[in-house]
């Protein structure tokens, strides 16, 4: 109100002037929905994203390289306002290469398959979208657990039929200490605790 035909320039200016913040905090707490807990009727969710991935793939058992054969996802985006964007979501959560392997293209799946299904109206969404940020990075997980199945088929293979625990980042050196074989029972291991 002090000055309402400034320009944004002056404003900022201003509001350096007289350390006045310009950011802003909100939480989302969320759209009152028409859901029955104790029916288990309505949409809670407006804005979830439901999907589902299938990942083949291949371990070396000898030097726990893997390769990801082909990877096929499929996403309920609602109604998607940039296709491109929706399939192209996916962030690196790692520190580094000191920490683990970058992907390159070679870690590309040889066959990639991503389909969103048919747009959905929902009158209580901005333009019947949905939150897209995390699904591409949580479907990802779907060659992690292949290469999981995979070290237990291969341990299985060699007469090995207990708890298997692999934890992420899957790493060459896990896979190949968890396929186990005369080698690696060599090496000593660490002990939890």
């Amino acid at each position: 109100s002090k000055n309402p035909k400034g320009t944004w320039k002056d404003w900022a200016q201003t509001a350096f002037d007289e350390s006045i913040s310009l950011s802003a905090v909100g939480y989302f707490r969320g759209y009152e929905s028409d859901m029955n807990w104790e029916k288990g009727e309505g949409h809670p969710f407006e804005y979830f994203v439901y999907g589902a991935a299938c990942s083949e793939v291949e371990i070396d058992c000898l030097t726990g390289d893997h390769k990801n054969i082909r990877t096929d996802i499929v996403m309920d985006v609602g109604c998607s306002i940039n296709p491109a964007i929706d399939i192209g979501q996916g962030i690196l959560h790692t520190r580094g290469p000191d920490q683990y392997k970058i992907p390159a293209i070679c870690d590309m799946p040889t066959e990639l398959h991503i389909a969103l299904l048919p747009p959905s109206q929902n009158s209580n969404t901005l333009y019947s979208s949905k939150g897209l940020g995390e699904s591409g990075v949580f479907l990802g997980c779907s060659v992690f657990f292949a290469i999981h199945d995979a070290v237990s088929a291969a341990r299985q293979e060699r007469g090995l039929h207990g708890p298997l625990t692999l934890n992420s980042p899957l790493t060459p050196e896990k896979i190949r200490m968890a396929c186990e074989d005369k080698f690696t029972k060599m090496i000593p291991r660490d002990e939890p605790g």
